[in-house]
């Protein structure tokens, strides 16, 4: 077996998961899956009076230390690692009712989050359609001839969080008149121009956008002259 690594204080007591078969000194009893160590030679958890704690593997940091906190009694399972010649924690031994209690305590955190999560969900989304609201009033403000719903199209597209849209830019959100004009730009470009077609016959993007912007013009022009019907 490789090298006892010395215990820290708060690893007062080592559990090994052996790398060689190992028989208990005590009780003969073997292979041991898990072994303590005294005086050098290796002794199973029941001779070892810890056979009545429960193994908690790695990975859950929250769970192992309210487990260990709750546990009268706890162990570090420990494992040595031939390539990096280091022994490696593999989990923790504690009492199984300070385990149940710490997977409590765990989902009662998991639920409060999950329910915080989903207050942000529903907060965020409220906002959301508020600004969108505002984006598509200022584009009737500005674009009186804009029919509604297609301003309501125009903002919630723009608008999308997360998006990098025009609407998510801080002149979006501030729905400066450039920004906005630029929502309902582009939404001209693609729906009453050929743009979206020029593109897919290989027309280099400058070049399409040269081709169409008489046409995007004349309609920003005559959105912003009349009203819709």
């Amino acid at each position: 077996m490789a090298p006892t690594p010395t215990p820290s204080r708060s690893d007062a007591l080592l559990v090994f998961q052996p790398v060689k078969r190992r028989n208990c000194a005590e009780c003969r009893r073997g292979p041991l899956p898990l072994l303590v160590l005294e005086e050098g030679k290796p002794w199973c958890l029941e001779c070892a009076d810890l056979g009545h704690l429960v193994f908690l593997p790695r990975g859950d940091t929250a769970l192992t230390r309210r487990a260990r906190e709750a546990s009268g009694l706890s162990a570090v399972v420990v494992r040595f690692n031939r390539r990096r010649g280091r022994y490696e924690r593999q989990g923790v031994l504690v009492e199984e009712a300070a385990l149940a209690l710490a997977e409590e305590r765990c989902l009662a955190d998991a639920e409060a989050r999950r329910r915080r999560r989903a207050r942000d969900a529903r907060r965020r989304a409220e906002e959301d359609a508020r600004f969108a609201e505002a984006f598509a009033a200022e584009i009737r403000r500005l674009f009186p001839g804009c029919p509604a719903e297609r301003a309501r199209a125009i903002a919630g597209h723009a608008s999308v969080r997360g998006s990098g849209r025009v609407g998510r830019s801080a002149a979006g959100r501030a729905l400066s008149p450039e920004a906005v004009t630029a929502a309902v730009r582009a939404s001209v470009r693609h729906l009453e121009t050929p743009y979206d077609q020029l593109l897919m016959d290989g027309v280099a993007r400058p070049e399409a956008r040269r081709r169409i912007a008489g046409r995007v013009e004349a309609v920003l022009r005559e959105w912003s002259l009349r009203e819709a019907a």
